[in-house]
């Protein structure tokens, strides 16, 4: 899980195109291509992504602390950089899982995350992740970060509220007339399909970050 993986991830994860990361790096399109194929990424293209996610090196170059290692699972074993000014607290409003919303204030902590991050979604609000439906993602106890501007691709996990389940937090793939809210865990949940019969559901948002345990006040 060395670069090319940890591409794949960055671009999973922020919900970006290589088109998007490659104006970002400061390069081609070609180039996020060849990086995604094993070719070496130079330093500065590294500095500019690293600055505008509030990535490390590590979680672009590292076979085991890289960003690909996160999305399976392995966020508690991987230390929380920051820099001082470079992170901003947001206050968490409530948890979410395959169950209720909890009302704001529930579960109020507070989440340091990079300020490139409220630049790029300055209406951002956080949630803690309750329950294992999205464990090779998110661990239980995590804050999740969301966008509620951002409508979901097929991939992003999303939070959305359905007449039937409060919120759930979920993989989105839409096809034709149903969409599927899809489990990403190391246990077994059911699928949720929805059709055109299921009544209205309502996208709350769109994960943008995640933020481990120890790291939140």
């Amino acid at each position: 899980m060395g670069l090319p993986e940890n591409i794949d991830a960055l671009l999973v994860k922020h919900d970006i195109t290589q088109e998007s990361l490659a104006r970002i790096a400061g390069v081609s399109p070609s180039s996020v291509t060849r990086w995604r194929h094993g070719a070496q990424m130079r330093k500065d293209s590294i500095e500019k992504i690293c600055t505008y996610f509030g990535l490390t090196e590590d979680d672009l170059l590292s076979d085991s602390y890289g960003l690909a290692a996160k999305e399976h699972g392995r966020f508690n074993d991987v230390p929380v950089h920051a820099s001082g000014d470079a992170t901003v607290p947001l206050v968490t409003l409530g948890s979410v899982h395959a169950g209720p919303f909890s009302e704001e204030g529930d579960t109020e902590r507070s989440v340091d995350v990079p300020a490139s991050l409220l630049r790029s979604h300055p209406r951002a609000r956080a949630l803690i992740v309750e329950g294992d439906c999205m464990n090779r993602v998110v661990n239980e106890g995590m804050a999740v970060v969301y966008d509620p501007d951002m409508e979901p691709h097929n991939g992003s996990i999303a939070i959305v509220e359905t007449e039937s389940y409060e919120a759930v937090m979920r993989r989105w793939y839409r096809g034709g007339d149903t969409l599927m809210l899809v489990a990403d865990s190391y246990a077994r949940h059911p699928d949720i399909v929805l059709g055109e019969d299921s009544g209205p559901i309502r996208v709350v948002g769109v994960v943008v970050w995640v933020q481990s345990a120890q790291e939140m006040d």
